[in-house]
Parts: structure tokens; sequence; C-alpha cells
């Protein structure tokens, strides 16, 4: 291990993974967002940090996030590792106009997320939650459980068809179910119907899975205007960013009964769940949690420290994101 000195100083902007922390503070001088004096640490170490390391934390919390006003007290930051595929509480516009490298942890967790969309799909559909609460209430010897909606007579709609849609399309093809999708594009290399128009695929499917990056581009992407489209029979599953979807129109169309169902894994207030939301019985709710496997955190959090292991030594970070170009590490 290196001197303290010789090490590079970093900002950590909230708790992390105990095998991240450890492994950043071997590597770096690590200074902390969310300590108490965190103000008087920026104004006394901000001139010298020169990466941040951010993103949900161990215990799911949320981010703190990185904006445009952060790096300017930041002048000789040269990168952002961020821990999730999805990076939007990191202001990118910001980033690239200083020239600083944003990485996050794409690829990795691809198999744990589609596994639980197409788990939290069935159980939407079947109310398994549903079921089980009936079970443990002593209801069973009154009578059977209601019969429920199945997957057998359904079409299935991907909002987003990257590395994640995807994983989710083969798996739900083994179900022999149609798959349709529809993203900013038309994806060259999958047999699936391609719909340039959303409102139109809303209007020919009858479950609606969502996985696309957050941010601007997409807030609220999923309006009341889609849930009508979906229907009364229709289910909205969203494993992407709770800021995708309208909540409040949501909860609108799942009590007025102009959606069907939905099963939900993140929220536009996280971890802040709507009271109106909790109340209703035609949701599944989940606490964020499709990546959330040793297995898969492991690998998030290890490709975090490579990512910034990496740019120190002089080579090129693993997983850039495309909004911020990479420069050449100063020498």
């Amino acid at each position: 291990m290196t001197g303290q000195a010789e090490r590079p100083e970093l900002l950590q902007t909230g708790p992390m993974m105990p095998m991240i922390e450890a492994q950043l503070a071997n590597r770096f001088v690590v200074h902390r967002l969310d300590a108490a004096d965190a103000e008087q640490v920026l104004a006394e170490a901000g001139p010298r940090i020169k990466a941040v390391a951010t993103g949900v934390g161990s215990t799911g919390g949320g981010a703190r996030r990185v904006t445009g006003a952060l790096l300017e007290k930041l002048p000789a930051v040269e990168i952002v590792a961020n821990f999730g595929v999805g990076y939007d509480a990191v202001d990118t516009t910001a980033a690239a106009g200083r020239g600083v490298v944003v990485t996050n942890t794409p690829g990795v967790l691809d198999d744990d997320v589609a596994d639980l969309a197409v788990a939290l799909t069935l159980a939407t559909i079947r109310q398994l939650p549903q079921a089980e609460r009936y079970l443990r209430a002593g209801k069973w010897p009154q009578g059977a459980y209601p019969l429920t909606a199945t997957l057998r007579d359904r079409t299935i709609g991907i909002v987003g068809m990257g590395r994640i849609g995807k994983a989710i399309a083969r798996r739900l093809v083994g179900f022999g179910r149609p798959v349709v999708y529809h993203s900013r594009r038309a994806a060259p290399d999958v047999p699936y119907r391609y719909y340039a128009d959303l409102l139109e695929m809303a209007r020919e499917t009858d479950v609606l899975i969502v996985i696309v990056p957050g941010g601007a581009e997409t807030r609220h992407m999923i309006n009341e205007e889609v849930m009508a489209a979906l229907g009364p029979q229709g289910m909205l599953i969203n494993v992407a960013r709770g800021s995708v979807v309208d909540e409040p129109a949501l909860i609108r169309a799942l009590t007025a009964g102009t959606l069907g169902a939905a099963g939900l894994d993140v929220f536009e207030n996280e971890p802040h769940v709507p009271e109106a939301l909790i109340a209703l019985d035609n949701v599944v709710l989940l606490p964020h949690v499709a990546s959330a496997t040793h297995l898969t955190r492991r690998a998030m959090g290890q490709l975090v420290v490579d990512n910034l292991l990496a740019w120190f030594d002089g080579r090129p970070p693993l997983t850039p994101v495309p909004e911020t170009p990479v420069p050449a590490r100063p020498a």
C-alpha cells in the first residue's frame, strides 16, 4: 500500500458496501460527503479531490446527487464512479463540460434484474403476495382464493431493449408468449416486433414491462394516456426508475380501474412510497431489490472500484457512460 501522501483524494457521497469502502480506503484518501462537517471538508479538501464514488449504499438508501454545483467545488476531479446501471443522480452534462468521465456498472446485474422482472410479472398477474396473505390470515378454510388472470392469453410489451430488456425478452419467450418492444430505435439483433410509437404498442399489449434509463428524457413517459391504452385488464411492471412512471396518474388509474394491476420495484421518491399505493390490493410492491443479491452487488461494487483503479493506473475506465467522452488522464 502506498503512503497517504501519495494516494489520490476521493469524495464518497454516502454509505457504500463494506467491500467497496475497504478498497477505497486502501487506495485513496477518502472524504465523506455525508459527514457532519461535509461543507468544511469540501472547502478544505475540494481543490485536491480527484475522484468521486457515488451510488446506492449497501442498505439501499438513496444516493447523494453529483450536481454541477458539487462539481464546481471539485475543480481537480477527473472521474465519477457510479454504483448502478442508472446514473441519473449524476449531472453528466456538467461532468462532460468539465472533462470529467463518469462510469456506471452495466452487464453484471442484467440476469438478476431480468429474473426479478419476470418474477414480479408472474407475482402480479397471479396475485401471489395477495394469495399468501389470504392463507396467512386463516381464510383458506372459509373458501378457495379467487381465480386470477393468467399470462397464457397475454401479449407482453417491453419498453426498452437494451441489455436487460433483451434478457427479459429471452426469458419470456420461454413462456410461449408473444413479445414486442418499444425503444428509441429498432434493435437490429432481436426477432421481436418493434413499435416506434409507445401508445400504439400499449393499445396492442396486455402487459407492459418498463426497463429504460431514468432522467429528463424518460420522465413520466408512462403517463395517464399510456395507462388508459393498456386498459382495465392491462398490467404495468416497472423495474426501471420511479421517475419513468407518472405516479399520481398511476394511483388514479389503479384506483379507478382504468388500469388493472401494477408491479413496482421502483418509486418516484424512494424509499418513501405513497400510502395510496400501499393501500391498494391490485399492486405488488418491492423495495427496489431487482439487483439485490449478494453475487450481483459484489460484482457491481468491484466494478466501481475497478473503474477507479484503472483510471488512476493510467488505463481507460472499463465502463464509461456515453455522455462523457473519455479524455486522456492528466500526467
